[in-house]
């Protein structure tokens, strides 16, 4: 059996599009979630021989299940670009990682599969928020500046999608918004064949995206800003985008955006300055439920007594 398993951001679905398109596997098992649902490997159940390909979730968050099946003797091919902890040798693990702050999942199945779906990469790494690494590698597409940018709004909105508490705070659950895009060899292909999908994710995206815009920062200098929104679904939904989009206008400022969550805290986004990609998982790693990558990490649970305590960590941080 085959077991697909992937991040619910456009980076995770479209590095699954480019591999199943090299490699079909029509009966293969989805299991994925929202952006945050990153402890995927522990909803498996294995026998001796399955195939599970893990795509864009954190090896060092999934360890312990990971272990667990291998032991079962699943064959595992892991790409990812986050934070990886010691990574197991084991004859049935293949992995294909890099935390380099510049790199995606998307970016790394591209170089796997020697650039063949080169657009989805590219789409990805959009919706990444890795604009100078998205436009590098669509150079080789000699494409011009109006496909380009189809190629970003397609990426921000994907990843946009994937940003919530639950299923029902999404436009389109990860797996079904997948299974919409896998057919497509080209970007171009599923915009021109689903203008009504398209269309719909780019005004959703650009209202939640004003009621964003109009959230004041709960704290502001010349290195951080941290804003927190109303506990609504568009605030949920924005959580991540809405911190890319402060970081392009202010690319020397870190920035956190907080929302409400389902345990009675704040979720956390973090987007280091775009001057020096760093840090961002460090300071998230420092707290219970915190992780990602050097240039953007989060935190699924802040209680909101420790609010003044993260500020004080992520002023500290970029001072």
């Amino acid at each position: 059996m085959q077991i697909d398993v992937f991040n619910g951001d456009a980076d995770g679905i479209c590095a699954l599009v480019q591999l199943r398109l090299a490699q079909p596997a029509h009966s293969a098992t989805l299991v994925t979630g929202v952006k945050r649902d990153i402890q995927l490997l522990e909803q498996l159940s294995v026998q001796p021989g399955d195939s599970v390909t893990v795509l864009d979730i954190s090896l060092k968050k999934n360890r312990s299940a990971l272990d667990s099946i291998l032991l079962q003797g699943a064959n595992v091919f892991y790409v990812d670009h986050h934070e990886t902890g010691d990574i197991p040798q084991h004859p049935n693990l293949r992995t294909l990682i890099n935390t380099v702050a510049n790199t995606c999942t998307s970016l790394l199945v591209d170089q796997h599969l020697q650039g063949k779906y080169r657009a989805w990469a590219v789409t990805a790494a959009f919706g990444d928020n890795l604009i100078d690494s998205a436009q590098q590698a669509a150079l080789p597409l000699s494409i011009p500046d109006h496909q380009l940018k189809h190629l970003k709004d397609l990426g921000v909105c994907i990843n946009y999608n994937g940003y919530g508490n639950s299923i029902s705070d999404l436009h389109f659950a990860p797996d079904a918004l997948y299974r919409k895009l896998a057919p497509y060899k080209s970007p171009f292909d599923f915009i021109d064949d689903n203008p009504v999908i398209y269309s719909q994710l780019l005004a959703a995206y650009a209202d939640d995206m004003n009621h964003g815009f109009s959230t004041k920062a709960e704290y502001l200098d010349d290195a951080v800003a941290v804003y927190i929104l109303p506990d609504t679904p568009w605030s949920r939904r924005v959580s991540g985008v809405l911190g890319n989009e402060l970081a392009n206008q202010n690319p020397t400022r870190a920035h956190a955006v907080l929302s409400h969550n389902a345990h009675g805290g704040y979720q956390i986004s973090v987007r280091a300055p775009l001057s020096t990609n760093t840090g961002a998982d460090e300071l998230c790693s420092a707290f219970a439920t915190g992780g990602g990558r050097k240039n953007a990490a989060g935190i699924n649970h802040l209680p909101i007594s420790e609010l003044p305590l993260f500020i004080a960590a992520f002023a500290k941080k970029y001072a």
